[in-house]
């Protein structure tokens, strides 16, 4: 039950960042208009960490399956892989 609410966690943060990210985007300005400010909730603080092997594994099916779905980018994918790896 605790794996599972990590993972959720994590999807959670992960989709929080990604949102997050697209929010900017949209909000460029566009054809002169000044851009307007956004304010955005603090995202849940990350689970601890742990030295489980099957947290870690758990983390990053769940990372690839983002990266399938097409929710993360290439980069996004590596950047969190290696937060989850402690590298």
């Amino acid at each position: 039950m605790a794996r599972t609410a990590v993972v959720a966690g994590t999807a959670t943060a992960v989709s929080n960042r990604v949102s997050r990210r697209q929010a900017e985007r949209w909000s460029q300005p566009e054809q002169g208009y000044p851009p307007q400010e956004q304010a955005y909730a603090q995202p849940p603080p990350p689970p601890p960490a742990t030295d489980d092997r099957d947290h870690q594994i758990a983390q990053l099916k769940e990372l690839a399956d983002l990266k399938a779905q097409g929710i993360l980018t290439e980069e996004e994918f590596a950047a969190q892989k290696a937060e989850i790896l402690g590298g």
